[in-house]
């Protein structure tokens, strides 16, 4: 005869280790804390600080979400072994990658001529070469707010707007820079 107390506690056991499982929505690759890069406007460009040096970078992507079919790609490159990116211009709000042309990469694909990228809703920031995370920043928010914070600060996205010494105290403790490695 089966004992219906042992079936029922095995049951509620299969059922609590199967709600478990499904609740558990981390991916096996993701960072232990959330990724960030920092981005401002400043004489009408936008501008790139990783919050520490990239090293062997081989690839830039700016990914300018708005939501439809209207979003597109800017992809930097360097040659190998790649280069060290820190603190970079990326694009004139007027349209078109940054005047200065002595960046350590270069557009290898830019954004189409008549792409508005100001009226984007976010990018999605990726580094190809070293061990690196990606980044989103919300566009709006770094136009509106960039002329009212120092021109050492930088947003990065949900962490807010953070100095060199911010990103130095809070980086690794509430998130990581995007070359940082997990401690975890």
């Amino acid at each position: 005869m089966v004992d219906i107390r042992r079936v029922r506690v095995a049951c509620a056991a299969l059922l609590v280790a199967t709600v478990i499982a499904a609740c558990d929505t981390r991916s096996q690759f993701e960072p232990s804390l959330p990724p960030a890069a920092g981005f401002r406007v400043a004489d009408g460009v936008l501008k790139l600080w990783t919050g520490t040096p990239c090293s062997g970078v081989i690839r830039l992507t700016l990914i300018f979400d708005t939501g439809t079919r209207g979003s597109t790609e800017q992809v930097w490159t360097a040659p190998q072994p790649g280069v060290t990116v820190e603190r970079m211009d990326l694009l004139t709000t007027g349209g078109g990658s940054s005047p200065n042309t002595s960046e350590p990469l270069q557009v290898q694909k830019p954004l189409p001529a008549d792409y508005d990228w100001t009226k984007a809703h976010s990018i999605n920031f990726s580094v190809d070469g070293p061990k690196a995370f990606g980044a989103r920043v919300d566009i709006a928010q770094v136009l509106r707010e960039s002329a009212k914070h120092p021109s050492g600060s930088y947003l990065f996205g949900q962490r807010g707007w953070m100095d060199a010494s911010d990103v130095q105290r809070e980086n690794q403790n509430s998130f990581l820079t995007v070359c940082t490695p997990d401690p975890n």
